[in-house]
């Protein structure tokens, strides 16, 4: 029985959302498969989206970035994480290859923490990383080109191959470099059904709010109300707002809702834009130009979804009631078949069958 370790990274839901669909389909392709996840994820957050079976353990193989919210980013907090999760880095390494072999991992997937890559690298075992992005290029743009930078880098380009999910950044530099389609869970529109259980009319629109997984919320209890017009937000926001909705109070998955939805207001962000296009839900989304990442998720989602940008001071106001009639008046266009997690899916099998 193949041993899959994966690596998730917890810097938000994205590297999840990019994860769970190639698991899922891997596991009906190879259902022998023993799957280890690792991550800082939360469990139930794990297991509401990898409905493949798989053994969980916690763990941290990256930095990311420290955020005091999800648009904010700890500069000087994050290079102090950084220098510490490096200060000697060839014995970090070293336990994390003892930790794989003592796994019996056959093979390791990283979703983007670079010291699964570099433990399993160590201890001869074949590994992949794949994301939109890589923790290299993140720490160049806001640290600088140091030591340390090069270290990262070295793990993605000793990798066997960085599956580069599309949108993505370019990576260049990588050797080993292998672009892979858009990655998307794409729920079913059960918009009656809500209906129904809120007790709403035909004409309501419901709008969903969410910024990904890192702790942060919007003022929603301060925003005008707007007619005709409901908000779907979680529960820990703790909005007191009249037209607020709780998403965990409804009896739909979190994808069925986004594809029930008539639009998404988020933070540019991997999983939020390709998940939202699939389902052709239109988006509005905050500026966020200092993410390195942001050019190339936005350049896509104007191609290929119906989106809309807004400030940061008007979306905390609220004040986006022209926008949306505006954005709703466009046409939808027609669905993104996301066919990446196939793609993926089969090239890891192929692999594990070697």
């Amino acid at each position: 029985m193949p041993h899959l370790v994966v690596s998730i990274s917890g810097h938000g839901f994205g590297h999840v959302a990019q994860t769970a669909p190639v698991l899922n389909l891997l596991h009906v392709l190879k259902p022998e498969l023993r799957i280890t996840v690792r991550s800082a994820v939360p469990l139930a957050h794990l297991r509401a989206r990898i409905h493949a079976p798989f053994t969980h353990l916690p763990g941290e193989g990256d930095i990311g970035m420290l955020m005091s919210s999800a648009l904010d980013v700890r500069i000087a907090e994050s290079r102090a994480a950084y220098h510490a999760f490096h200060a000697d880095w060839g014995a970090r390494v070293a336990e994390e290859a003892h930790l794989l072999h003592e796994l019996g991992a056959d093979m390791v997937l990283s979703n983007v923490g670079y010291l699964a890559l570099a433990g399993a690298q160590l201890a001869g075992i074949p590994n992949a990383a794949l994301c939109s992005l890589n923790w290299s290029d993140i720490y160049r743009h806001y640290l600088g080109d140091d030591t340390i930078a090069a270290q990262i880098h070295g793990c993605y380009a000793s990798a066997g191959a960085f599956l580069r999910a599309t949108p993505g950044m370019a990576m260049g530099d990588l050797p080993g470099l292998v672009p892979v389609l858009p990655i998307a869970a794409t729920g079913t529109n059960r918009r009656a059904e809500l209906d129904l259980h809120l007790k709403l009319p035909a004409d309501e629109k419901l709008v969903l709010v969410s910024l990904g997984g890192i702790a942060s919320r919007l003022p929603i209890e301060h925003w005008p109300r707007i007619d005709g017009v409901r908000w779907l937000v979680q529960q820990s926001w703790q909005v007191g707002h009249p037209d607020a909705i709780i998403l965990e109070s409804l009896p739909v998955s979190f994808g069925d809702l986004l594809a029930s939805c008539d639009a998404l207001i988020c933070k540019p962000g991997y999983g939020s834009f390709v998940e939202a296009a699939s389902c052709a839900v239109p988006v509005l989304y905050v500026s966020r130009a200092d993410w390195p990442e942001s050019p190339a998720l936005i350049a896509w989602l104007q191609q290929h979804g119906l989106c809309r940008e807004v400030s940061r001071e008007v979306l905390e106001q609220g004040m986006i009631a022209e926008v949306l009639k505006e954005i709703w008046r466009v046409p939808r266009p027609k669905p993104v078949i996301p066919q990446g997690a196939e793609q993926v899916a089969k090239w890891l099998a192929e692999r594990l069958d070697l």
